[in-house]
């Protein structure tokens, strides 16, 4: 027997998430809902959502992407990517197209009734869609594809958009209910500066009530009206925000500071690696050691210890490049769509805390 659907926190089947949803919309002056966080960065917690702050989001949303349409719903309700594409949903006066009721996203492609079709996935999601010969020609029947909840590599893009998909990369959290900047510009209303060390601060309608139960932590990072965010940024030449890893995402290994996340990102260009997480563990030796998890791409024979640090020290310091490599069949998942860092960080150490 199914649960029931919930708000606080939300959880349930898609279908039953658009009914609740709706009336909490509907209602007059409603409590906020609550998102549980995926727990990508560490201990799940519960962020509170008021109504207005997620019809905000949802409504920039739609004005930043051309007006309201229909979407095909391919990530869990209950998280917040999800949560939107249900509230989107509403207040276009659609329903979504729950794409686990379909074979593929061709055929639940075939059941979007409205002219303007829309999709929110994240990378891992877009990457498998694109081996699919009828799945990529389905993506490019979108007006617009989202694409958020981890960083998307350049070749990922430069390879949906040279399919002629309408890729739009987000950047935002359960915080900010869901994506606030998109292909790096932030969204009506939302504002965005660099803190010191290039921390990423966020303030707008979209912002959460807070933590609950938690009001400390809330404290810490709700400043003035300002999110101050786990994640460091720097704004481009054309004044687009750039993400480039998070704040606890340097490892100091052999007393150097290495930001793993440039690592990774460097890793993905390499043409042997179909998806890489860099992580950095215990080291009696180093203090931290940078471990490289690799999947080889399809017909690939995973690159060596060697052949790694090489590729890495060509463009980063010597010092950065792993130090180990572990090859893997796939990377751990959330139910998120995320890679499940601590459930990879347990693999490589032997579940060793």
């Amino acid at each position: 027997m199914k649960a029931a659907a919930t708000l606080r926190p939300l959880s349930g089947e898609p279908a039953a998430v658009e009914r609740l949803v709706g009336d909490w919309l509907n209602a007059r002056s409603p409590s906020p809902l609550t998102v549980r966080t995926s727990g990508s960065g560490g201990e799940p917690k519960d962020v509170g959502l008021s109504a207005d702050a997620v019809r905000a989001s949802a409504s920039a949303t739609l004005a930043r992407l051309g007006g309201p349409g229909q979407w095909v719903l391919a990530l869990p309700a209950h998280y917040v990517a999800g949560l939107q594409v249900v509230v989107r949903s509403v207040l276009a006066g659609t329903s979504p197209v729950v794409l686990a009721d379909h074979a593929d996203l061709t055929a639940a492609t075939r059941a979007l009734t409205h002219e303007r079709r829309y999709l929110a996935l994240v990378p891992t999601q877009l990457q498998r869609m694109l081996t699919r010969r009828r799945e990529a020609a389905a993506l490019a029947t979108f007006d617009s594809v989202l694409l958020g909840g981890a960083a998307a590599t350049p070749t990922l893009l430069a390879e949906a958009r040279r399919l002629g998909i309408a890729v739009v990369t987000t950047y935002g959290m359960s915080e900010t209910c869901g994506g606030c900047v998109y292909d790096g510009l932030p969204l009506d209303d939302v504002s965005v500066r660099l803190a010191a060390g290039g921390r990423v601060m966020v303030s707008g309608p979209v912002l959460f009530d807070g933590y609950v139960g938690q009001p400390a932590l809330t404290a810490e990072v709700l400043r003035d009206g300002w999110l101050c965010t786990p994640d460091i940024g720097r704004f481009d030449d054309r004044d687009r925000l750039q993400i480039l890893g998070r704040v606890d995402d340097v490892a100091v290994s052999g007393g150097v500071n290495v930001p793993l996340a440039a690592v990774q990102a460097r890793l993905t260009e390499h043409p042997e690696i179909a998806a890489v997480a860099v992580v950095g563990v215990p080291d009696p030796e180093w203090g931290t050691r940078v471990v490289a998890v690799v999947v080889p791409a399809a017909g690939a024979e995973p690159p060596g210890l060697a052949r790694v640090r090489d590729f890495v020290g060509e463009v980063h310091p010597r010092e950065w490049a792993p130090r180990t490599v572990v090859v893997s069949d796939e990377l751990p998942l959330l139910e998120s769509g995320k890679v499940d860092r601590q459930s990879l960080l347990r693999a490589v150490t032997g579940g060793r805390d």
